[in-house]
């Protein structure tokens, strides 16, 4: 698998040959930068952590270099964050027992500056060596410029896919912005709520983020639990953390689907719902 830049890297904790690290992964992780799967997509990492059959997959598309930092790290070049950042990556693959991690360490600004069509490129040869039957990835309602180039290209290469390619199902996870607006019926509710431990251990390996200024850790336990609590108001909670996603499938099954359209559809509904019930309930001055 040869991929644009030559820093880029492949990792398998386990040492098997990368060709059969790939084939064996089942959930794959696309992910804007370190610590973006162990925050979005622990729902596929706890789901394949002791089985035998399943396999979690990461790929981390910038090299972290452009981070905030502070305290303790707060001298740090972006040279030494983005190196720092890939060794955190690695222990988290470690420690998440992940099949294979795939670093691409572009800058975000070449993320975002979609037309050259590398970063496309790369995911096409990591999707066609691991064909997983679930991909994570980032919402495209994300408030991160580098989070919504990332979903759009993902979205981009899987359509460069066989149909025969394509995973089952391909989740759009929140990050810089939560989902609970969505219509209940359309936003899928993914149970988080086994092995914290493990997921507290995940986040806390990125140590230059929460000890540098973002508390990365205590914000994803908080909004778990509070998605879990809030998620139906006249039921009781069927899970104690639950993660929203965005189902993305419609658009790797139906290439004419346009993503705008279908992301603002969602939009649209959630602004009718509010309406509504500004019409219901709203009194009317005399």
């Amino acid at each position: 698998m040869k991929l644009f830049k030559p820093d880029a890297s492949v990792f398998v904790p386990d040492g098997l040959p990368v060709e059969d690290a790939c084939r064996r992964v089942t959930h794959l992780g696309i992910g804007a930068h370190q610590d973006d799967l162990e925050i979005m997509a622990f729902h596929g990492i706890q789901k394949c952590f002791t089985s035998k059959d399943l396999w979690f997959g990461a790929v981390t598309c910038t090299n972290g270099g452009g981070s905030p930092r502070a305290g303790e790290y707060a001298c740090f070049s972006d040279e030494e964050m983005a190196a720092l950042r890939r060794r955190e990556q690695e222990k988290a693959a470690v420690l998440g027992n992940y099949g294979v991690l795939v670093q691409l360490n572009y800058a975000s600004a070449e993320v975002k500056d979609v037309g050259t069509g590398r970063l496309r490129s790369d995911l096409v040869k990591v999707l066609q060596a691991t064909r997983p039957e679930v991909l994570y990835t980032h919402n495209p309602a994300d408030k991160h410029d580098t989070h919504l180039a990332v979903v759009f290209t993902a979205i981009a290469a899987l359509r460069e896919l066989a149909p025969e390619e394509r995973p089952t199902a391909v989740y759009g996870c929140e990050v810089w912005r939560g989902l609970d607006w969505m219509d209940d019926a359309d936003k899928v509710p993914l149970d988080v709520s086994c092995r914290e431990p493990l997921s507290t251990g995940l986040i806390g390996v990125y140590d230059s983020q929460v000890e540098g200024g973002k508390r990365y850790d205590l914000a994803t336990a908080g909004r778990r639990r509070a998605n879990a609590s809030y998620f139906q108001s006249h039921a009781t909670d069927e899970a104690e953390q639950l993660w929203f996603a965005m189902d993305l499938t419609p658009l790797v099954r139906d290439d004419s689907l346009d993503v705008g359209r279908f992301v603002l559809a969602h939009v649209d509904k959630f602004r009718k719902s509010v309406e509504e019930k500004i019409k219901r309930y709203a009194i009317r001055p005399r």
